[in-house]
């Protein structure tokens, strides 16, 4: 009898189409389908994709600072923070340099824009100015000063993920400082943070709807002919990040111990839903609760991820050398080495104000052709019929930089649990963990919040759950 019981509570193998990695993969296909044979069609669908990014960034600024509050504030180590932040900053230096260089030694090999014969008075500046909003970069003081807030209610309604960070940041150590009588407080924010999950569960459902919507209005608006007219640079572009995805390999398994390959299976929902929706922000909270789940630091990966999102763009790193050489190759500019050098340097200081800004790529690319004066700033508009396409290459290297950033991080600061990380990746029951009040659980599609909750503030439900899984150009 006991044996039949035993039997009957067995859990029955998930059928393929309940995976949301499935669902997604099928509505991305349908999405292409019907932007290229019904274009009209496609472009209408649009709405459905930006309701879902709406629907994910209206809880993104509260998770971060549940996250980072509830994290650093049971870390209670003010030094601690400060070394993440340093480490963290000084990783996303150095690993942007490399990519803007590695872009700009691409473009040289392959040279994308010989062969393009460009009347600068041809190009319609107008669509330009339409996607950038007649915005510009802001300089470096100026980007430093913005992420401390004028307003917190600001802050969150602005959706400003640095400054949300910042106040966080500041809340976590107060609570910190007050002991026991901040407690109640703290616990009060932890179940927030349950209450946000439910709701990001509940959103996850709609998230193959929002895929097939941002799809299809991608393929109706530009088309696939566009892939033969500028056939040379997208080769480029993803021949680079084929290339870099190796590189980011490497960093992983010899600087952190992780075998990206497997981390890549582990994350398989969350990479497809974001190529889907052209956005990386749109798997934020799914992505900061795998990386936890897989033995980071809640403190850790509250602050690098949400900085990544504005200081680690490493596929848009790659994109804009890549492109200004192409503009510079297809106006006939012929840029000396120590021309590229001066773009690398300027791009690099640039990049770090892309976060948040409409069009910001375009905004880049002008100051840069502005800076170095080889090419018309306008110029930059014909890339306007390809950046849509670099969309899959940007955003899946940006957000698994990101990721690799924070096992690097964590890993330095001794806040990365390798016997969790190896058991997660692996496919394995992890082992439990003191910030952890619950047995870890599966990642599907099912049941978002139980798991989600627990592994990010060690306080979910007692039931066992699953889980399944910008605007573009703002290359998030």
């Amino acid at each position: 009898m006991a044996v039949a019981t035993e039997t009957d509570s067995s859990p029955r193998p998930r059928r393929i189409y309940h995976s949301l990695f499935f669902q997604v993969i099928v509505a991305v296909i349908l999405g292409v389908l019907i932007g290229h044979l019904w274009p009209t069609v496609g472009e209408a669908l649009r709405p459905l994709g930006d309701g879902f990014i709406r629907l994910i960034k209206m809880l993104i600024a509260p998770l971060i600072f549940c996250v980072i509050v509830t994290g650093i504030a049971k870390v209670g180590d003010l030094g601690s923070v400060g070394r993440i932040g340093v480490k963290a900053l000084v990783y996303f230096q150095v690993v942007t340099a490399f990519a803007l260089f590695y872009g700009m030694v691409v473009a040289n090999l392959f040279k994308p824009g010989v062969g393009f014969e460009v009347d600068p008075a041809d190009l319609d500046t107008g669509a330009l100015e339409e996607v950038t909003q007649g915005g510009e970069l802001p300089g470096v003081a100026q980007f430093f000063l913005d992420v401390i807030p004028e307003s917190v209610v600001g802050a969150f309604a602005e959706n400003s993920l640095l400054q949300v960070l910042f106040f966080a940041v500041f809340v976590a150590l107060a609570l910190s400082k007050l002991g026991e009588r901040g407690k109640p407080v703290l616990d009060l924010i932890e179940r927030f943070t349950d209450v946000i999950f439910v709701c990001i569960g509940w959103i996850m459902r709609v998230a193959p709807i929002g895929a097939f919507g941002a799809m299809a209005f991608v393929i109706g608006a530009y088309g696939l002919s566009s892939l033969s007219s500028f056939g040379m640079l997208i080769i480029a572009c993803y021949s680079a990040a084929v290339i870099f995805l190796f590189a980011l390999a490497v960093i992983a398994r010899v600087l952190a111990g992780v075998n990206l390959w497997k981390f890549l299976r582990y994350t398989k929902e969350e990479f497809a839903l974001a190529i889907g929706a052209a956005s990386s922000e749109a798997v934020m909270p799914r992505i900061m609760q795998k990386l936890t789940n897989a033995g980071c630091s809640k403190a850790t990966t509250g602050l690098v991820v949400p900085t990544g999102y504005s200081f680690n763009l490493d596929g848009a790193a790659i994109y804009l050398p890549i492109a200004a050489l192409f503009l510079a190759q297809a106006f006939g500019a012929d840029l000396s080495v120590a021309d590229q050098l001066m773009m690398v340097l300027i791009l690099l200081l640039t990049s770090k104000g892309m976060a948040g800004v409409p069009g910001s790529a375009f905004l880049a690319l002008s100051a840069t052709a502005t800076a170095l004066g080889a090419f018309p700033a306008a110029g930059v508009a014909l890339l306007l019929g390809a950046d849509r396409l670099m969309d899959t290459m940007r955003v899946s290297i940006n957000l698994l930089g990101n990721c690799v950033a924070t096992f690097v991080i964590a890993r330095w600061e001794g806040q990365l649990d390798m016997e969790r990380m190896r058991a997660v990746l692996d496919g394995r029951e992890p082992p439990a963990r003191e910030e952890d009040e619950e047995e870890p659980v599966e990642a599907e599609v099912s049941d978002v919040p139980n798991e989600t909750a627990g592994a990010l503030t060690g306080a979910g439900d007692t039931d066992k759950g699953t889980t399944g899984d910008t605007a573009p150009p703002t290359e998030r």
